[in-house]
Formats: C-alpha cells, sequence, structure tokens
C-alpha cells in the first residue's frame, strides 16, 4: 500500500551517463553547441558550394564581427569540420574548405536554413501574437 502522492513507479537504477565534463553527455552537448551555433550555421552552408577566402565569408554573412568570424573558423577546423589552406603568397592567401565530416553535415545544415527561411514569416506572426497578449495580462 502506498500513501497518497507518493510514486509506485520503480526508479530508473540504469543510469548510462554521469554529468561532468569528459563524459557522453557533454560531449554530446558541445557538439551540438558547435554546429547549433548560428555563425557555425551560415559559415558552413557558405562553404558547401566550394573553398571560400576569409574576406568572402566576411562579406557574405552580414553583421558577423571579424572577431567573432575568426572564433568561429578556429572552433570549426579545431572541430575537423573545416580546413584551413595557406598559400605562401604576398600577402598570404587564406582558404577555407569543408572536411569530408563538415560536408556530411552541411545537407543537414542547409535543410535548417532552408526550414528557417520557408518559416520566418510564420515565426514573425507568431511572435507578434504572443507578445501582443503577453502585453494584456
Amino acid at each position: 500500500m502506498t500513501e497518497e502522492g507518493t510514486s509506485t513507479r520503480v526508479p530508473n537504477t540504469d543510469v548510462r551517463y554521469q554529468v561532468g565534463a569528459g563524459h557522453a553527455v557533454c560531449q554530446l552537448r558541445d557538439v551540438l553547441d558547435r554546429v547549433g551555433d548560428k555563425w557555425s550555421v551560415l559559415v558552413m552552408s557558405l562553404l558547401t558550394d566550394g573553398s571560400k577566402r576569409y574576406s568572402e565569408l566576411q562579406r557574405a554573412i552580414d553583421g558577423i564581427s571579424q572577431r567573432m568570424l575568426t572564433l568561429t573558423l578556429r572552433s570549426l577546423e579545431r572541430d575537423g569540420l573545416i580546413e584551413r589552406t595557406v598559400t605562401p603568397t604576398s600577402p598570404p592567401r587564406v582558404d577555407y574548405r569543408l572536411t569530408a565530416v563538415g560536408a556530411t553535415l552541411s545537407g543537414q545544415v542547409n535543410a535548417l536554413i532552408d526550414w528557417a527561411e520557408g518559416h520566418r514569416e510564420y515565426i514573425a506572426v507568431a511572435r507578434r501574437a504572443y507578445d501582443e497578449a503577453q502585453a494584456g495580462n
């Protein structure tokens, strides 16, 4: 017999992951943080068609600062999603391109961008309606 308000459910004793640095859940979150970052998504989308120079990327991404683009490119390179190639000219030419693994992700990234473009107006209308309803409360 159980008291009112107590659960008869058996607690989950099959804990697969521990929370903490270096464990599977945190590693997954780190990957999702990288590939879900708005600047990373835009950079990867631009690199889908082939390599691009830093200046090409900066011109194509409205609103990104030089510092943020540099940090984003370094992070994507560190994660093995893009490659940086330096051609020894004067001044040096630096190109970025997707790695083989980055290319497997680019299709998913482009699908997300297509979805966002297709539903941008719907979301704007929903936000306005929500904000108006909240202002009335």
